[in-house]
């Protein structure tokens, strides 16, 4: 099989040198776990007792991982990847709100998101996480089954009516819509919810995508329940398929309540479980579309064998691969000069709102064995072919 993830003339063609020289310096630093966990708190350091750093954090690792501090800051970026055939996924990544306020405030800006995308051809997709539209604990207490108040039915309703107003909205645009997933134990409730909106609306095609995370070892069975439902009652499954975000929180929560851990045993087994769903859905693309959001080159390469070996053309559009913004370039752009169908996750949102979601970035990039060091490898071949 050819394998051209290694191509970095295509995979940083859109960098200019000093764009090339801060990603490498911004990876550098991630690499070393001391210095972003003291990085990390001076940061929230500063912005709790608002000092002036916003403009340096936009300089560096803001502009590195975000689009910009609205729709409209993100269009000059959005259009450069599309001109190399890569599309965007606009993600409002301002998180941690609570109160009905700031969960209405959350519906109007994807409901206007809606109509932002609905004009632009590189913006095949809009996102938002279940928590944007209701609280974390009224969602858990939901999925586990337990009574709720008077006060948390009414809740509820709101909760599920901003739902319904969003997926309406996308219905009526013919616009795609990714739901991320969360924490397992307020999943439960979310995945309920979103498979009466897919039965509801993806009546003749996958427009309302739920989130599968495969490092979960019960997801590959929940997909084929979903599947079994989906061919008997007449309705489309649109997934998005992810390894995962909250390990370290789930394997602690089972452990300290003494539950059974949701987590596959070990890297290998999730790998095993993304994998199967992967070719699980690829046989089954008469009723699932599918979202490969993965940094995985193991997992693209398998997808496109899987495609090949199906007949499924490059850009048939029941198959997207997706990688967030500021990462694994050489697999996007090298993908899309291929023909396949791409979208990078492209968070906005005020500098300070968006810090928790920069954070975990960080972190997150520390934690994944090989991954910033996949990085830096690429940066340093291209600064070599550029001759910086």
């Amino acid at each position: 099989m050819n394998r051209f993830f290694d191509n970095t003339a295509t995979a940083f063609a859109l960098k200019t040198d000093s764009e090339l020289e801060r990603a490498y310096f911004l990876f550098k630093m991630i690499a070393n776990e001391p210095l972003v966990r003291i990085g990390t708190a001076m940061t929230n350091f500063a912005l709790k007792a608002n000092l002036p750093v916003e403009g340096l954090i936009r300089a560096t690792v803001f502009d590195h991982f975000c689009g910009g501090v609205n729709e409209e800051d993100c269009l000059p970026i959005i259009d450069k990847m599309y001109g190399s055939k890569v599309s965007s996924v606009l993600d409002y990544s301002v998180e941690g709100q609570e109160g009905e306020d700031p969960l209405d405030d959350a519906l109007e800006k994807i409901v206007k998101i809606l109509d932002f995308v609905k004009e632009r051809e590189a913006i095949p997709f809009a996102v938002f996480k279940p928590t944007s539209f209701g609280r974390f604990a009224l969602y858990e207490k939901k999925g586990k089954g337990d009574e709720l108040t008077n006060a948390e039915e009414q809740e509820w309703k709101r909760v599920v009516q901003r739902f319904e107003t969003v997926c309406q909205k996308a219905y009526n645009l013919d616009v795609c819509l990714l739901i991320d997933a969360e924490e397992s134990w307020m999943q439960n409730a979310a995945d309920e919810l979103l498979e009466n909106l897919m039965r509801k609306y993806n009546r003749d095609k996958a427009l309302i995508f739920n989130t599968l995370q495969m490092y979960r070892w019960d997801r590959l069975d929940y997909l084929k329940q979903l599947h079994k439902k989906a061919k008997s009652e007449g309705f489309h499954i649109g997934m998005k398929v992810v390894r995962g975000a909250y390990m370290e929180k789930e394997n602690d929560r089972a452990a300290d309540l003494g539950y059974k851990t949701p987590i596959c045993k070990s890297k290998s087994a999730t790998d095993e479980n993304f994998d199967a769903a992967i070719v699980y859905m690829v046989n089954n693309l008469d009723t699932i579309s599918l979202f490969a959001g993965t940094h995985n080159e193991e997992s693209c390469y398998r997808l496109i064998e899987l495609m090949k070996e199906n007949n499924i053309g490059t850009s048939d559009e029941r198959v997207w691969f997706g990688q967030l913004f500021g990462m694994s370039d050489h697999i996007s752009f090298n993908l899309a000069e291929q023909g396949y169908n791409v979208a990078k996750y492209l968070p906005f949102g005020p500098v300070k709102d968006v810090m928790p979601y920069l954070i975990r970035r960080a972190e997150e990039n520390t934690s994944v064995a090989g991954q910033t060091t996949r990085e830096l490898s690429l940066l340093k071949k291209e600064r070599k072919r550029r001759k910086i």
